[in-house]
Formats: C-alpha cells, structure tokens, sequence
C-alpha cells in the first residue's frame, strides 16, 4: 500500500542500433540488472497491453522497454546505474508522478543523463513540494 508514492519509470532502449531481437536481448539482460538497484521496488519489460499506441512489439513485449517502480528518493541510484551500464548509447526515460504527471527525458550521453537525473528530482521534488504545501 505504500506503493502509492513511488514513481514508474519507463526506460526505452530503442536507439543502440541494433535488429528487433538484439534489442529485446539487451532489455532481457538489463532487467534482472535494474531490479538490483537501491530504490528499486519492482521491474519489468513492458507488456504490449500497455504499450503507448504505434511503439513496436517482440514477443509480446514492447521492444526494448522496460518499466520500474521507484522510491522517488532514490531515483539517483538509477540513473547512476543507467549511465554506468548504457555510457554513449541514446535512451529514453519517462517518469510518472504519483500525481499523475509525466516527465518524458532523452539521453545519448553520461553527461545527458546527469542532466537528466536532475531533472527528475526536481520534477519529484515539484510534486512533494506541492502536497506539502496544498492546505
């Protein structure tokens, strides 16, 4: 039940260059990786079922994709893991808010992903901010 405040974020690895089934390879390898994180809750690759409209499907999948549930105060682990593990390779990462916002990112470097750490905890931050002081 305390699930509520985390944050689902969903990491797509569709931009390393690689065919559809090398591409579900390396998201199938990255999963039991993610999983292991501090602030990691859960994770999983991405049903079709909830795939966003016109993304492609491998095996039931949406390709490349993986999705986490993460304790918001914990989101940099993460993305210390992702510039660690992906480095040069271009990604996406979306973030939703508890609240129901979204925060859609892109990254093709470490530096783009440092950048993009700091806009997630600020984004995070925005929406504990305005619980807090909603009164």
């Amino acid at each position: 039940m305390a699930t509520t405040s985390n944050v689902q974020v969903t990491i797509s690895l569709s931009e390393l260059g690689l065919d559809e089934e090398e591409l579900q390879a390396e998201a199938q390898n990255l999963l039991p990786q993610i999983k292991e994180v501090d602030g990691v809750e859960d994770a999983d690759l991405v049903a079709v079922t909830e795939a966003p409209q016109g993304s492609k499907a491998f095996g039931g999948f949406e390709l490349g994709t993986l999705k986490a549930v993460v304790n918001p105060a914990l989101i940099k682990p993460l993305f210390g893991f992702l510039g660690r593990i992906l480095g040069n390779k271009s990604i996406k990462v979306g973030i939703k808010a508890p609240d129901g916002r979204e925060l859609n990112l892109e990254a093709s470097s470490r530096e783009d992903l440092e950048f993009a750490r700091q806009l997630a905890e600020d984004f995070l931050n925005k929406t504990n901010t305005q619980d807090s002081s909603n009164g």
